[in-house]
């Protein structure tokens, strides 16, 4: 069995003849000179008596690109070794299964199992984008492994904001979803250097509106305690641990939803004290994120008889943008163009029922002379996918690209 004194450095996959390997591989998968023709002519294609619109920013944002990257790479530079990843390296399947086809195996993200017992010192373990939870990372050093860590450099500020607050004291208030990879990588790394640090996980307004109540007129602690069973630290305590707090999040949330949450909270840590002495915040939702949020809000202002919105279903900053979408048009979240079934059928992901459901709505295909749809995709949908939305979409409507 390995163990630390065998610990290697991480590997720069990153070499010059490596990478242009690697970029000519990545363009054949993922790219698309018609999707890059359509940004270039301002977003907007009409064809006959179909318009499509194409958000500003969409898609493969720089964290991403770079994981995929550093994964073909490890690949080229470890021909012959096993390689490993902890879970998926980004939410999207298309992605996830050209990994499978280069024998890069997942590993489970959740807990660790006996199949890291198993790994030995000439395995390549990758840490996805996510980041991992510090246990795992020890595990790996304790087996030997040679690690290529791919997280996104926003993540790691978020861990660096954390680290801070468990070092001064402040327990960290999370907003993100406590079973996401991320925000399990982000709790682990908010109990601080000596493992004594506190946070507590949130998801909602109504979740922000209860903690609240309790900094103000406290309450009871085991009802506090089991409403978040799963989402705070061992041996959290809501009347010791909520005297100081700092809030981090989910690099993926909604923004809007994160400064409301910020709000809240300070308030009612002002109302408390008289002041927000004992109140942290400091921005930590990812650049491309907000790009791509405000890019379809921007996009919002031109009527549209329908929004498509591309990506993997378990994508949180996908997810987030059929929320804004919905609340002012048809929007119908597909993982891709397969699932336009047809002039009559969409099958699509139902954010409010977790589940796959399949709509009726064909008159923006076949019941108007004109139409214009709209079309944005998460930082993790390839724009190979987004290619094939807009062939689809062309296709039904009886037009020729």
């Amino acid at each position: 069995m390995s163990d630390s004194s065998n610990k290697k450095p991480r590997v720069n996959v990153r070499r010059p003849d490596v990478m242009e390997l690697v970029s000519a591989e990545v363009a054949v998968h993922y790219q698309s000179s018609l999707v890059e023709k359509i940004k270039d002519q301002g977003g907007k294609l009409t064809v006959g008596n179909t318009t499509l619109l194409l958000a500003k920013d969409f898609g493969f944002c720089y964290g991403v690109e770079r994981a995929i990257d550093l994964a073909y790479a490890s690949r080229k530079v470890f021909p012959d070794n096993r390689i490993f990843l902890i879970g998926e390296i980004i939410h999207n399947p298309e992605v996830n299964r050209q990994l499978r086809e280069m024998n890069i195996v997942s590993l489970p993200w959740r807990e660790i199992d006996a199949s890291y017992d198993d790994l030995t010192e000439n395995d390549v373990v990758i840490v996805p984008a996510f980041g991992a939870p510090t246990h795992f990372m020890d595990k790996i050093e304790q087996r030997g492994c040679y690690t290529v860590d791919t997280t996104c450099g926003d993540v790691m500020k978020v861990w660096r904001r954390v680290r801070g607050y468990a070092k001064d004291g402040i327990t960290s208030i999370i907003h993100g979803k406590a079973d996401h990879e991320e925000t399990r990588a982000t709790s682990s790394r908010a109990l601080g250097e000596h493992g004594k640090g506190h946070y507590l996980i949130i998801l909602t307004l109504a979740d922000t509106d209860f903690v609240c109540n309790y900094i103000c007129n406290g309450g009871d602690k085991q009802a506090f305690l089991d409403r978040f069973s799963g989402s705070y630290s061992q041996g959290f305590d809501p009347d010791r641990d909520l005297k100081k707090i700092g809030v981090a999040n989910q690099t993926t949330m909604l923004k809007s939803e994160t400064q409301e949450i910020q709000n809240r909270l300070s308030k009612a840590i002002s109302d408390r004290d008289g002041s927000a002495e004992n109140f942290s915040v400091f921005d930590t939702i990812c650049g491309a994120t907000q790009e791509r949020q405000d890019a379809l809000f921007e996009m919002l202002k031109t009527k549209m008889d329908l929004l498509l919105v591309v990506g993997g279903y378990n994508s949180s900053n996908t997810a987030h943008l059929v929320e804004i979408g919905e609340k002012e048009l048809p929007t119908f979240f597909i993982s891709d163009a397969s699932q336009i079934k047809s002039l009559h059928e969409i099958v699509h992901y139902d954010l409010h029922h977790a589940k796959e459901t399949t709509s009726n709505y064909a008159e923006v295909f076949t019941g108007k002379e004109k139409v214009i749809i709209g079309l944005t995709a998460g930082a993790s949908c390839p724009n190979n996918l987004i290619e094939a939305t807009v062939k689809k979409v062309f296709e039904l409507r009886g037009e020729k690209l």
